[in-house]
């Protein structure tokens, strides 16, 4: 277990005044457990620890609803996630070999991050713009009918 000590700093001094002020709440856990990653940038193990010392909530219920949803990383995620949708539309236009050419071109496989912390690519299963397959999504910015090595360059120069 975590000592206790680890968690008198700033970031969980944060964490415990949201846990305060959402506790009440109908089904708080995924309200916090979202402003904590906000917090730390990702959830390794010791802030899920301390949300469920915190909110009286075994470590194994928010263990599984942080590795449940996509949305929740226990790895620090890059700057900029890529959303790369692989919903059967992507699929069977290309979305394969799109992640290959991201992947030559991040130099990493999907669900890794950057080394410079840039980039972090995921996999979603539909991003509703199946008209332009294969499709991958930064922040809120689709791109589609990406098909060549040239255009993903050209994405991924623009958030460098």
């Amino acid at each position: 277990m975590t000592p206790s000590n680890q968690f008198d700093n700033a970031l969980y001094e944060r964490l415990r005044a949201v846990i305060a002020e959402k506790k009440d709440l109908q089904n708080p856990v995924i309200e916090v457990l979202r402003i904590a990653q906000e917090i730390f940038g990702y959830l390794p193990i010791e802030v899920q620890e301390f949300i469920g010392r915190e909110m009286n909530i075994p470590v194994s219920k928010i263990y599984g609803i942080v590795t449940f949803y996509n949305f929740f990383s226990m790895k620090p995620r890059g700057k900029h996630i890529i959303n790369v949708c692989l919903g059967t539309a992507c699929f069977v236009k290309g979305a394969p070999r799109l992640v290959q050419m991201l992947s030559d071109e991040l130099g990493i496989a999907m669900g890794e991050t950057t080394p410079d912390g840039l980039f972090t690519m995921s996999a979603v299963r539909c991003v509703g713009a199946c008209s332009l397959a294969p499709v991958f999504v930064i922040g809120e910015e689709a791109f589609g009918r990406v098909e060549n090595k040239d255009k993903v360059k050209q994405v991924i120069n623009q958030f460098r």
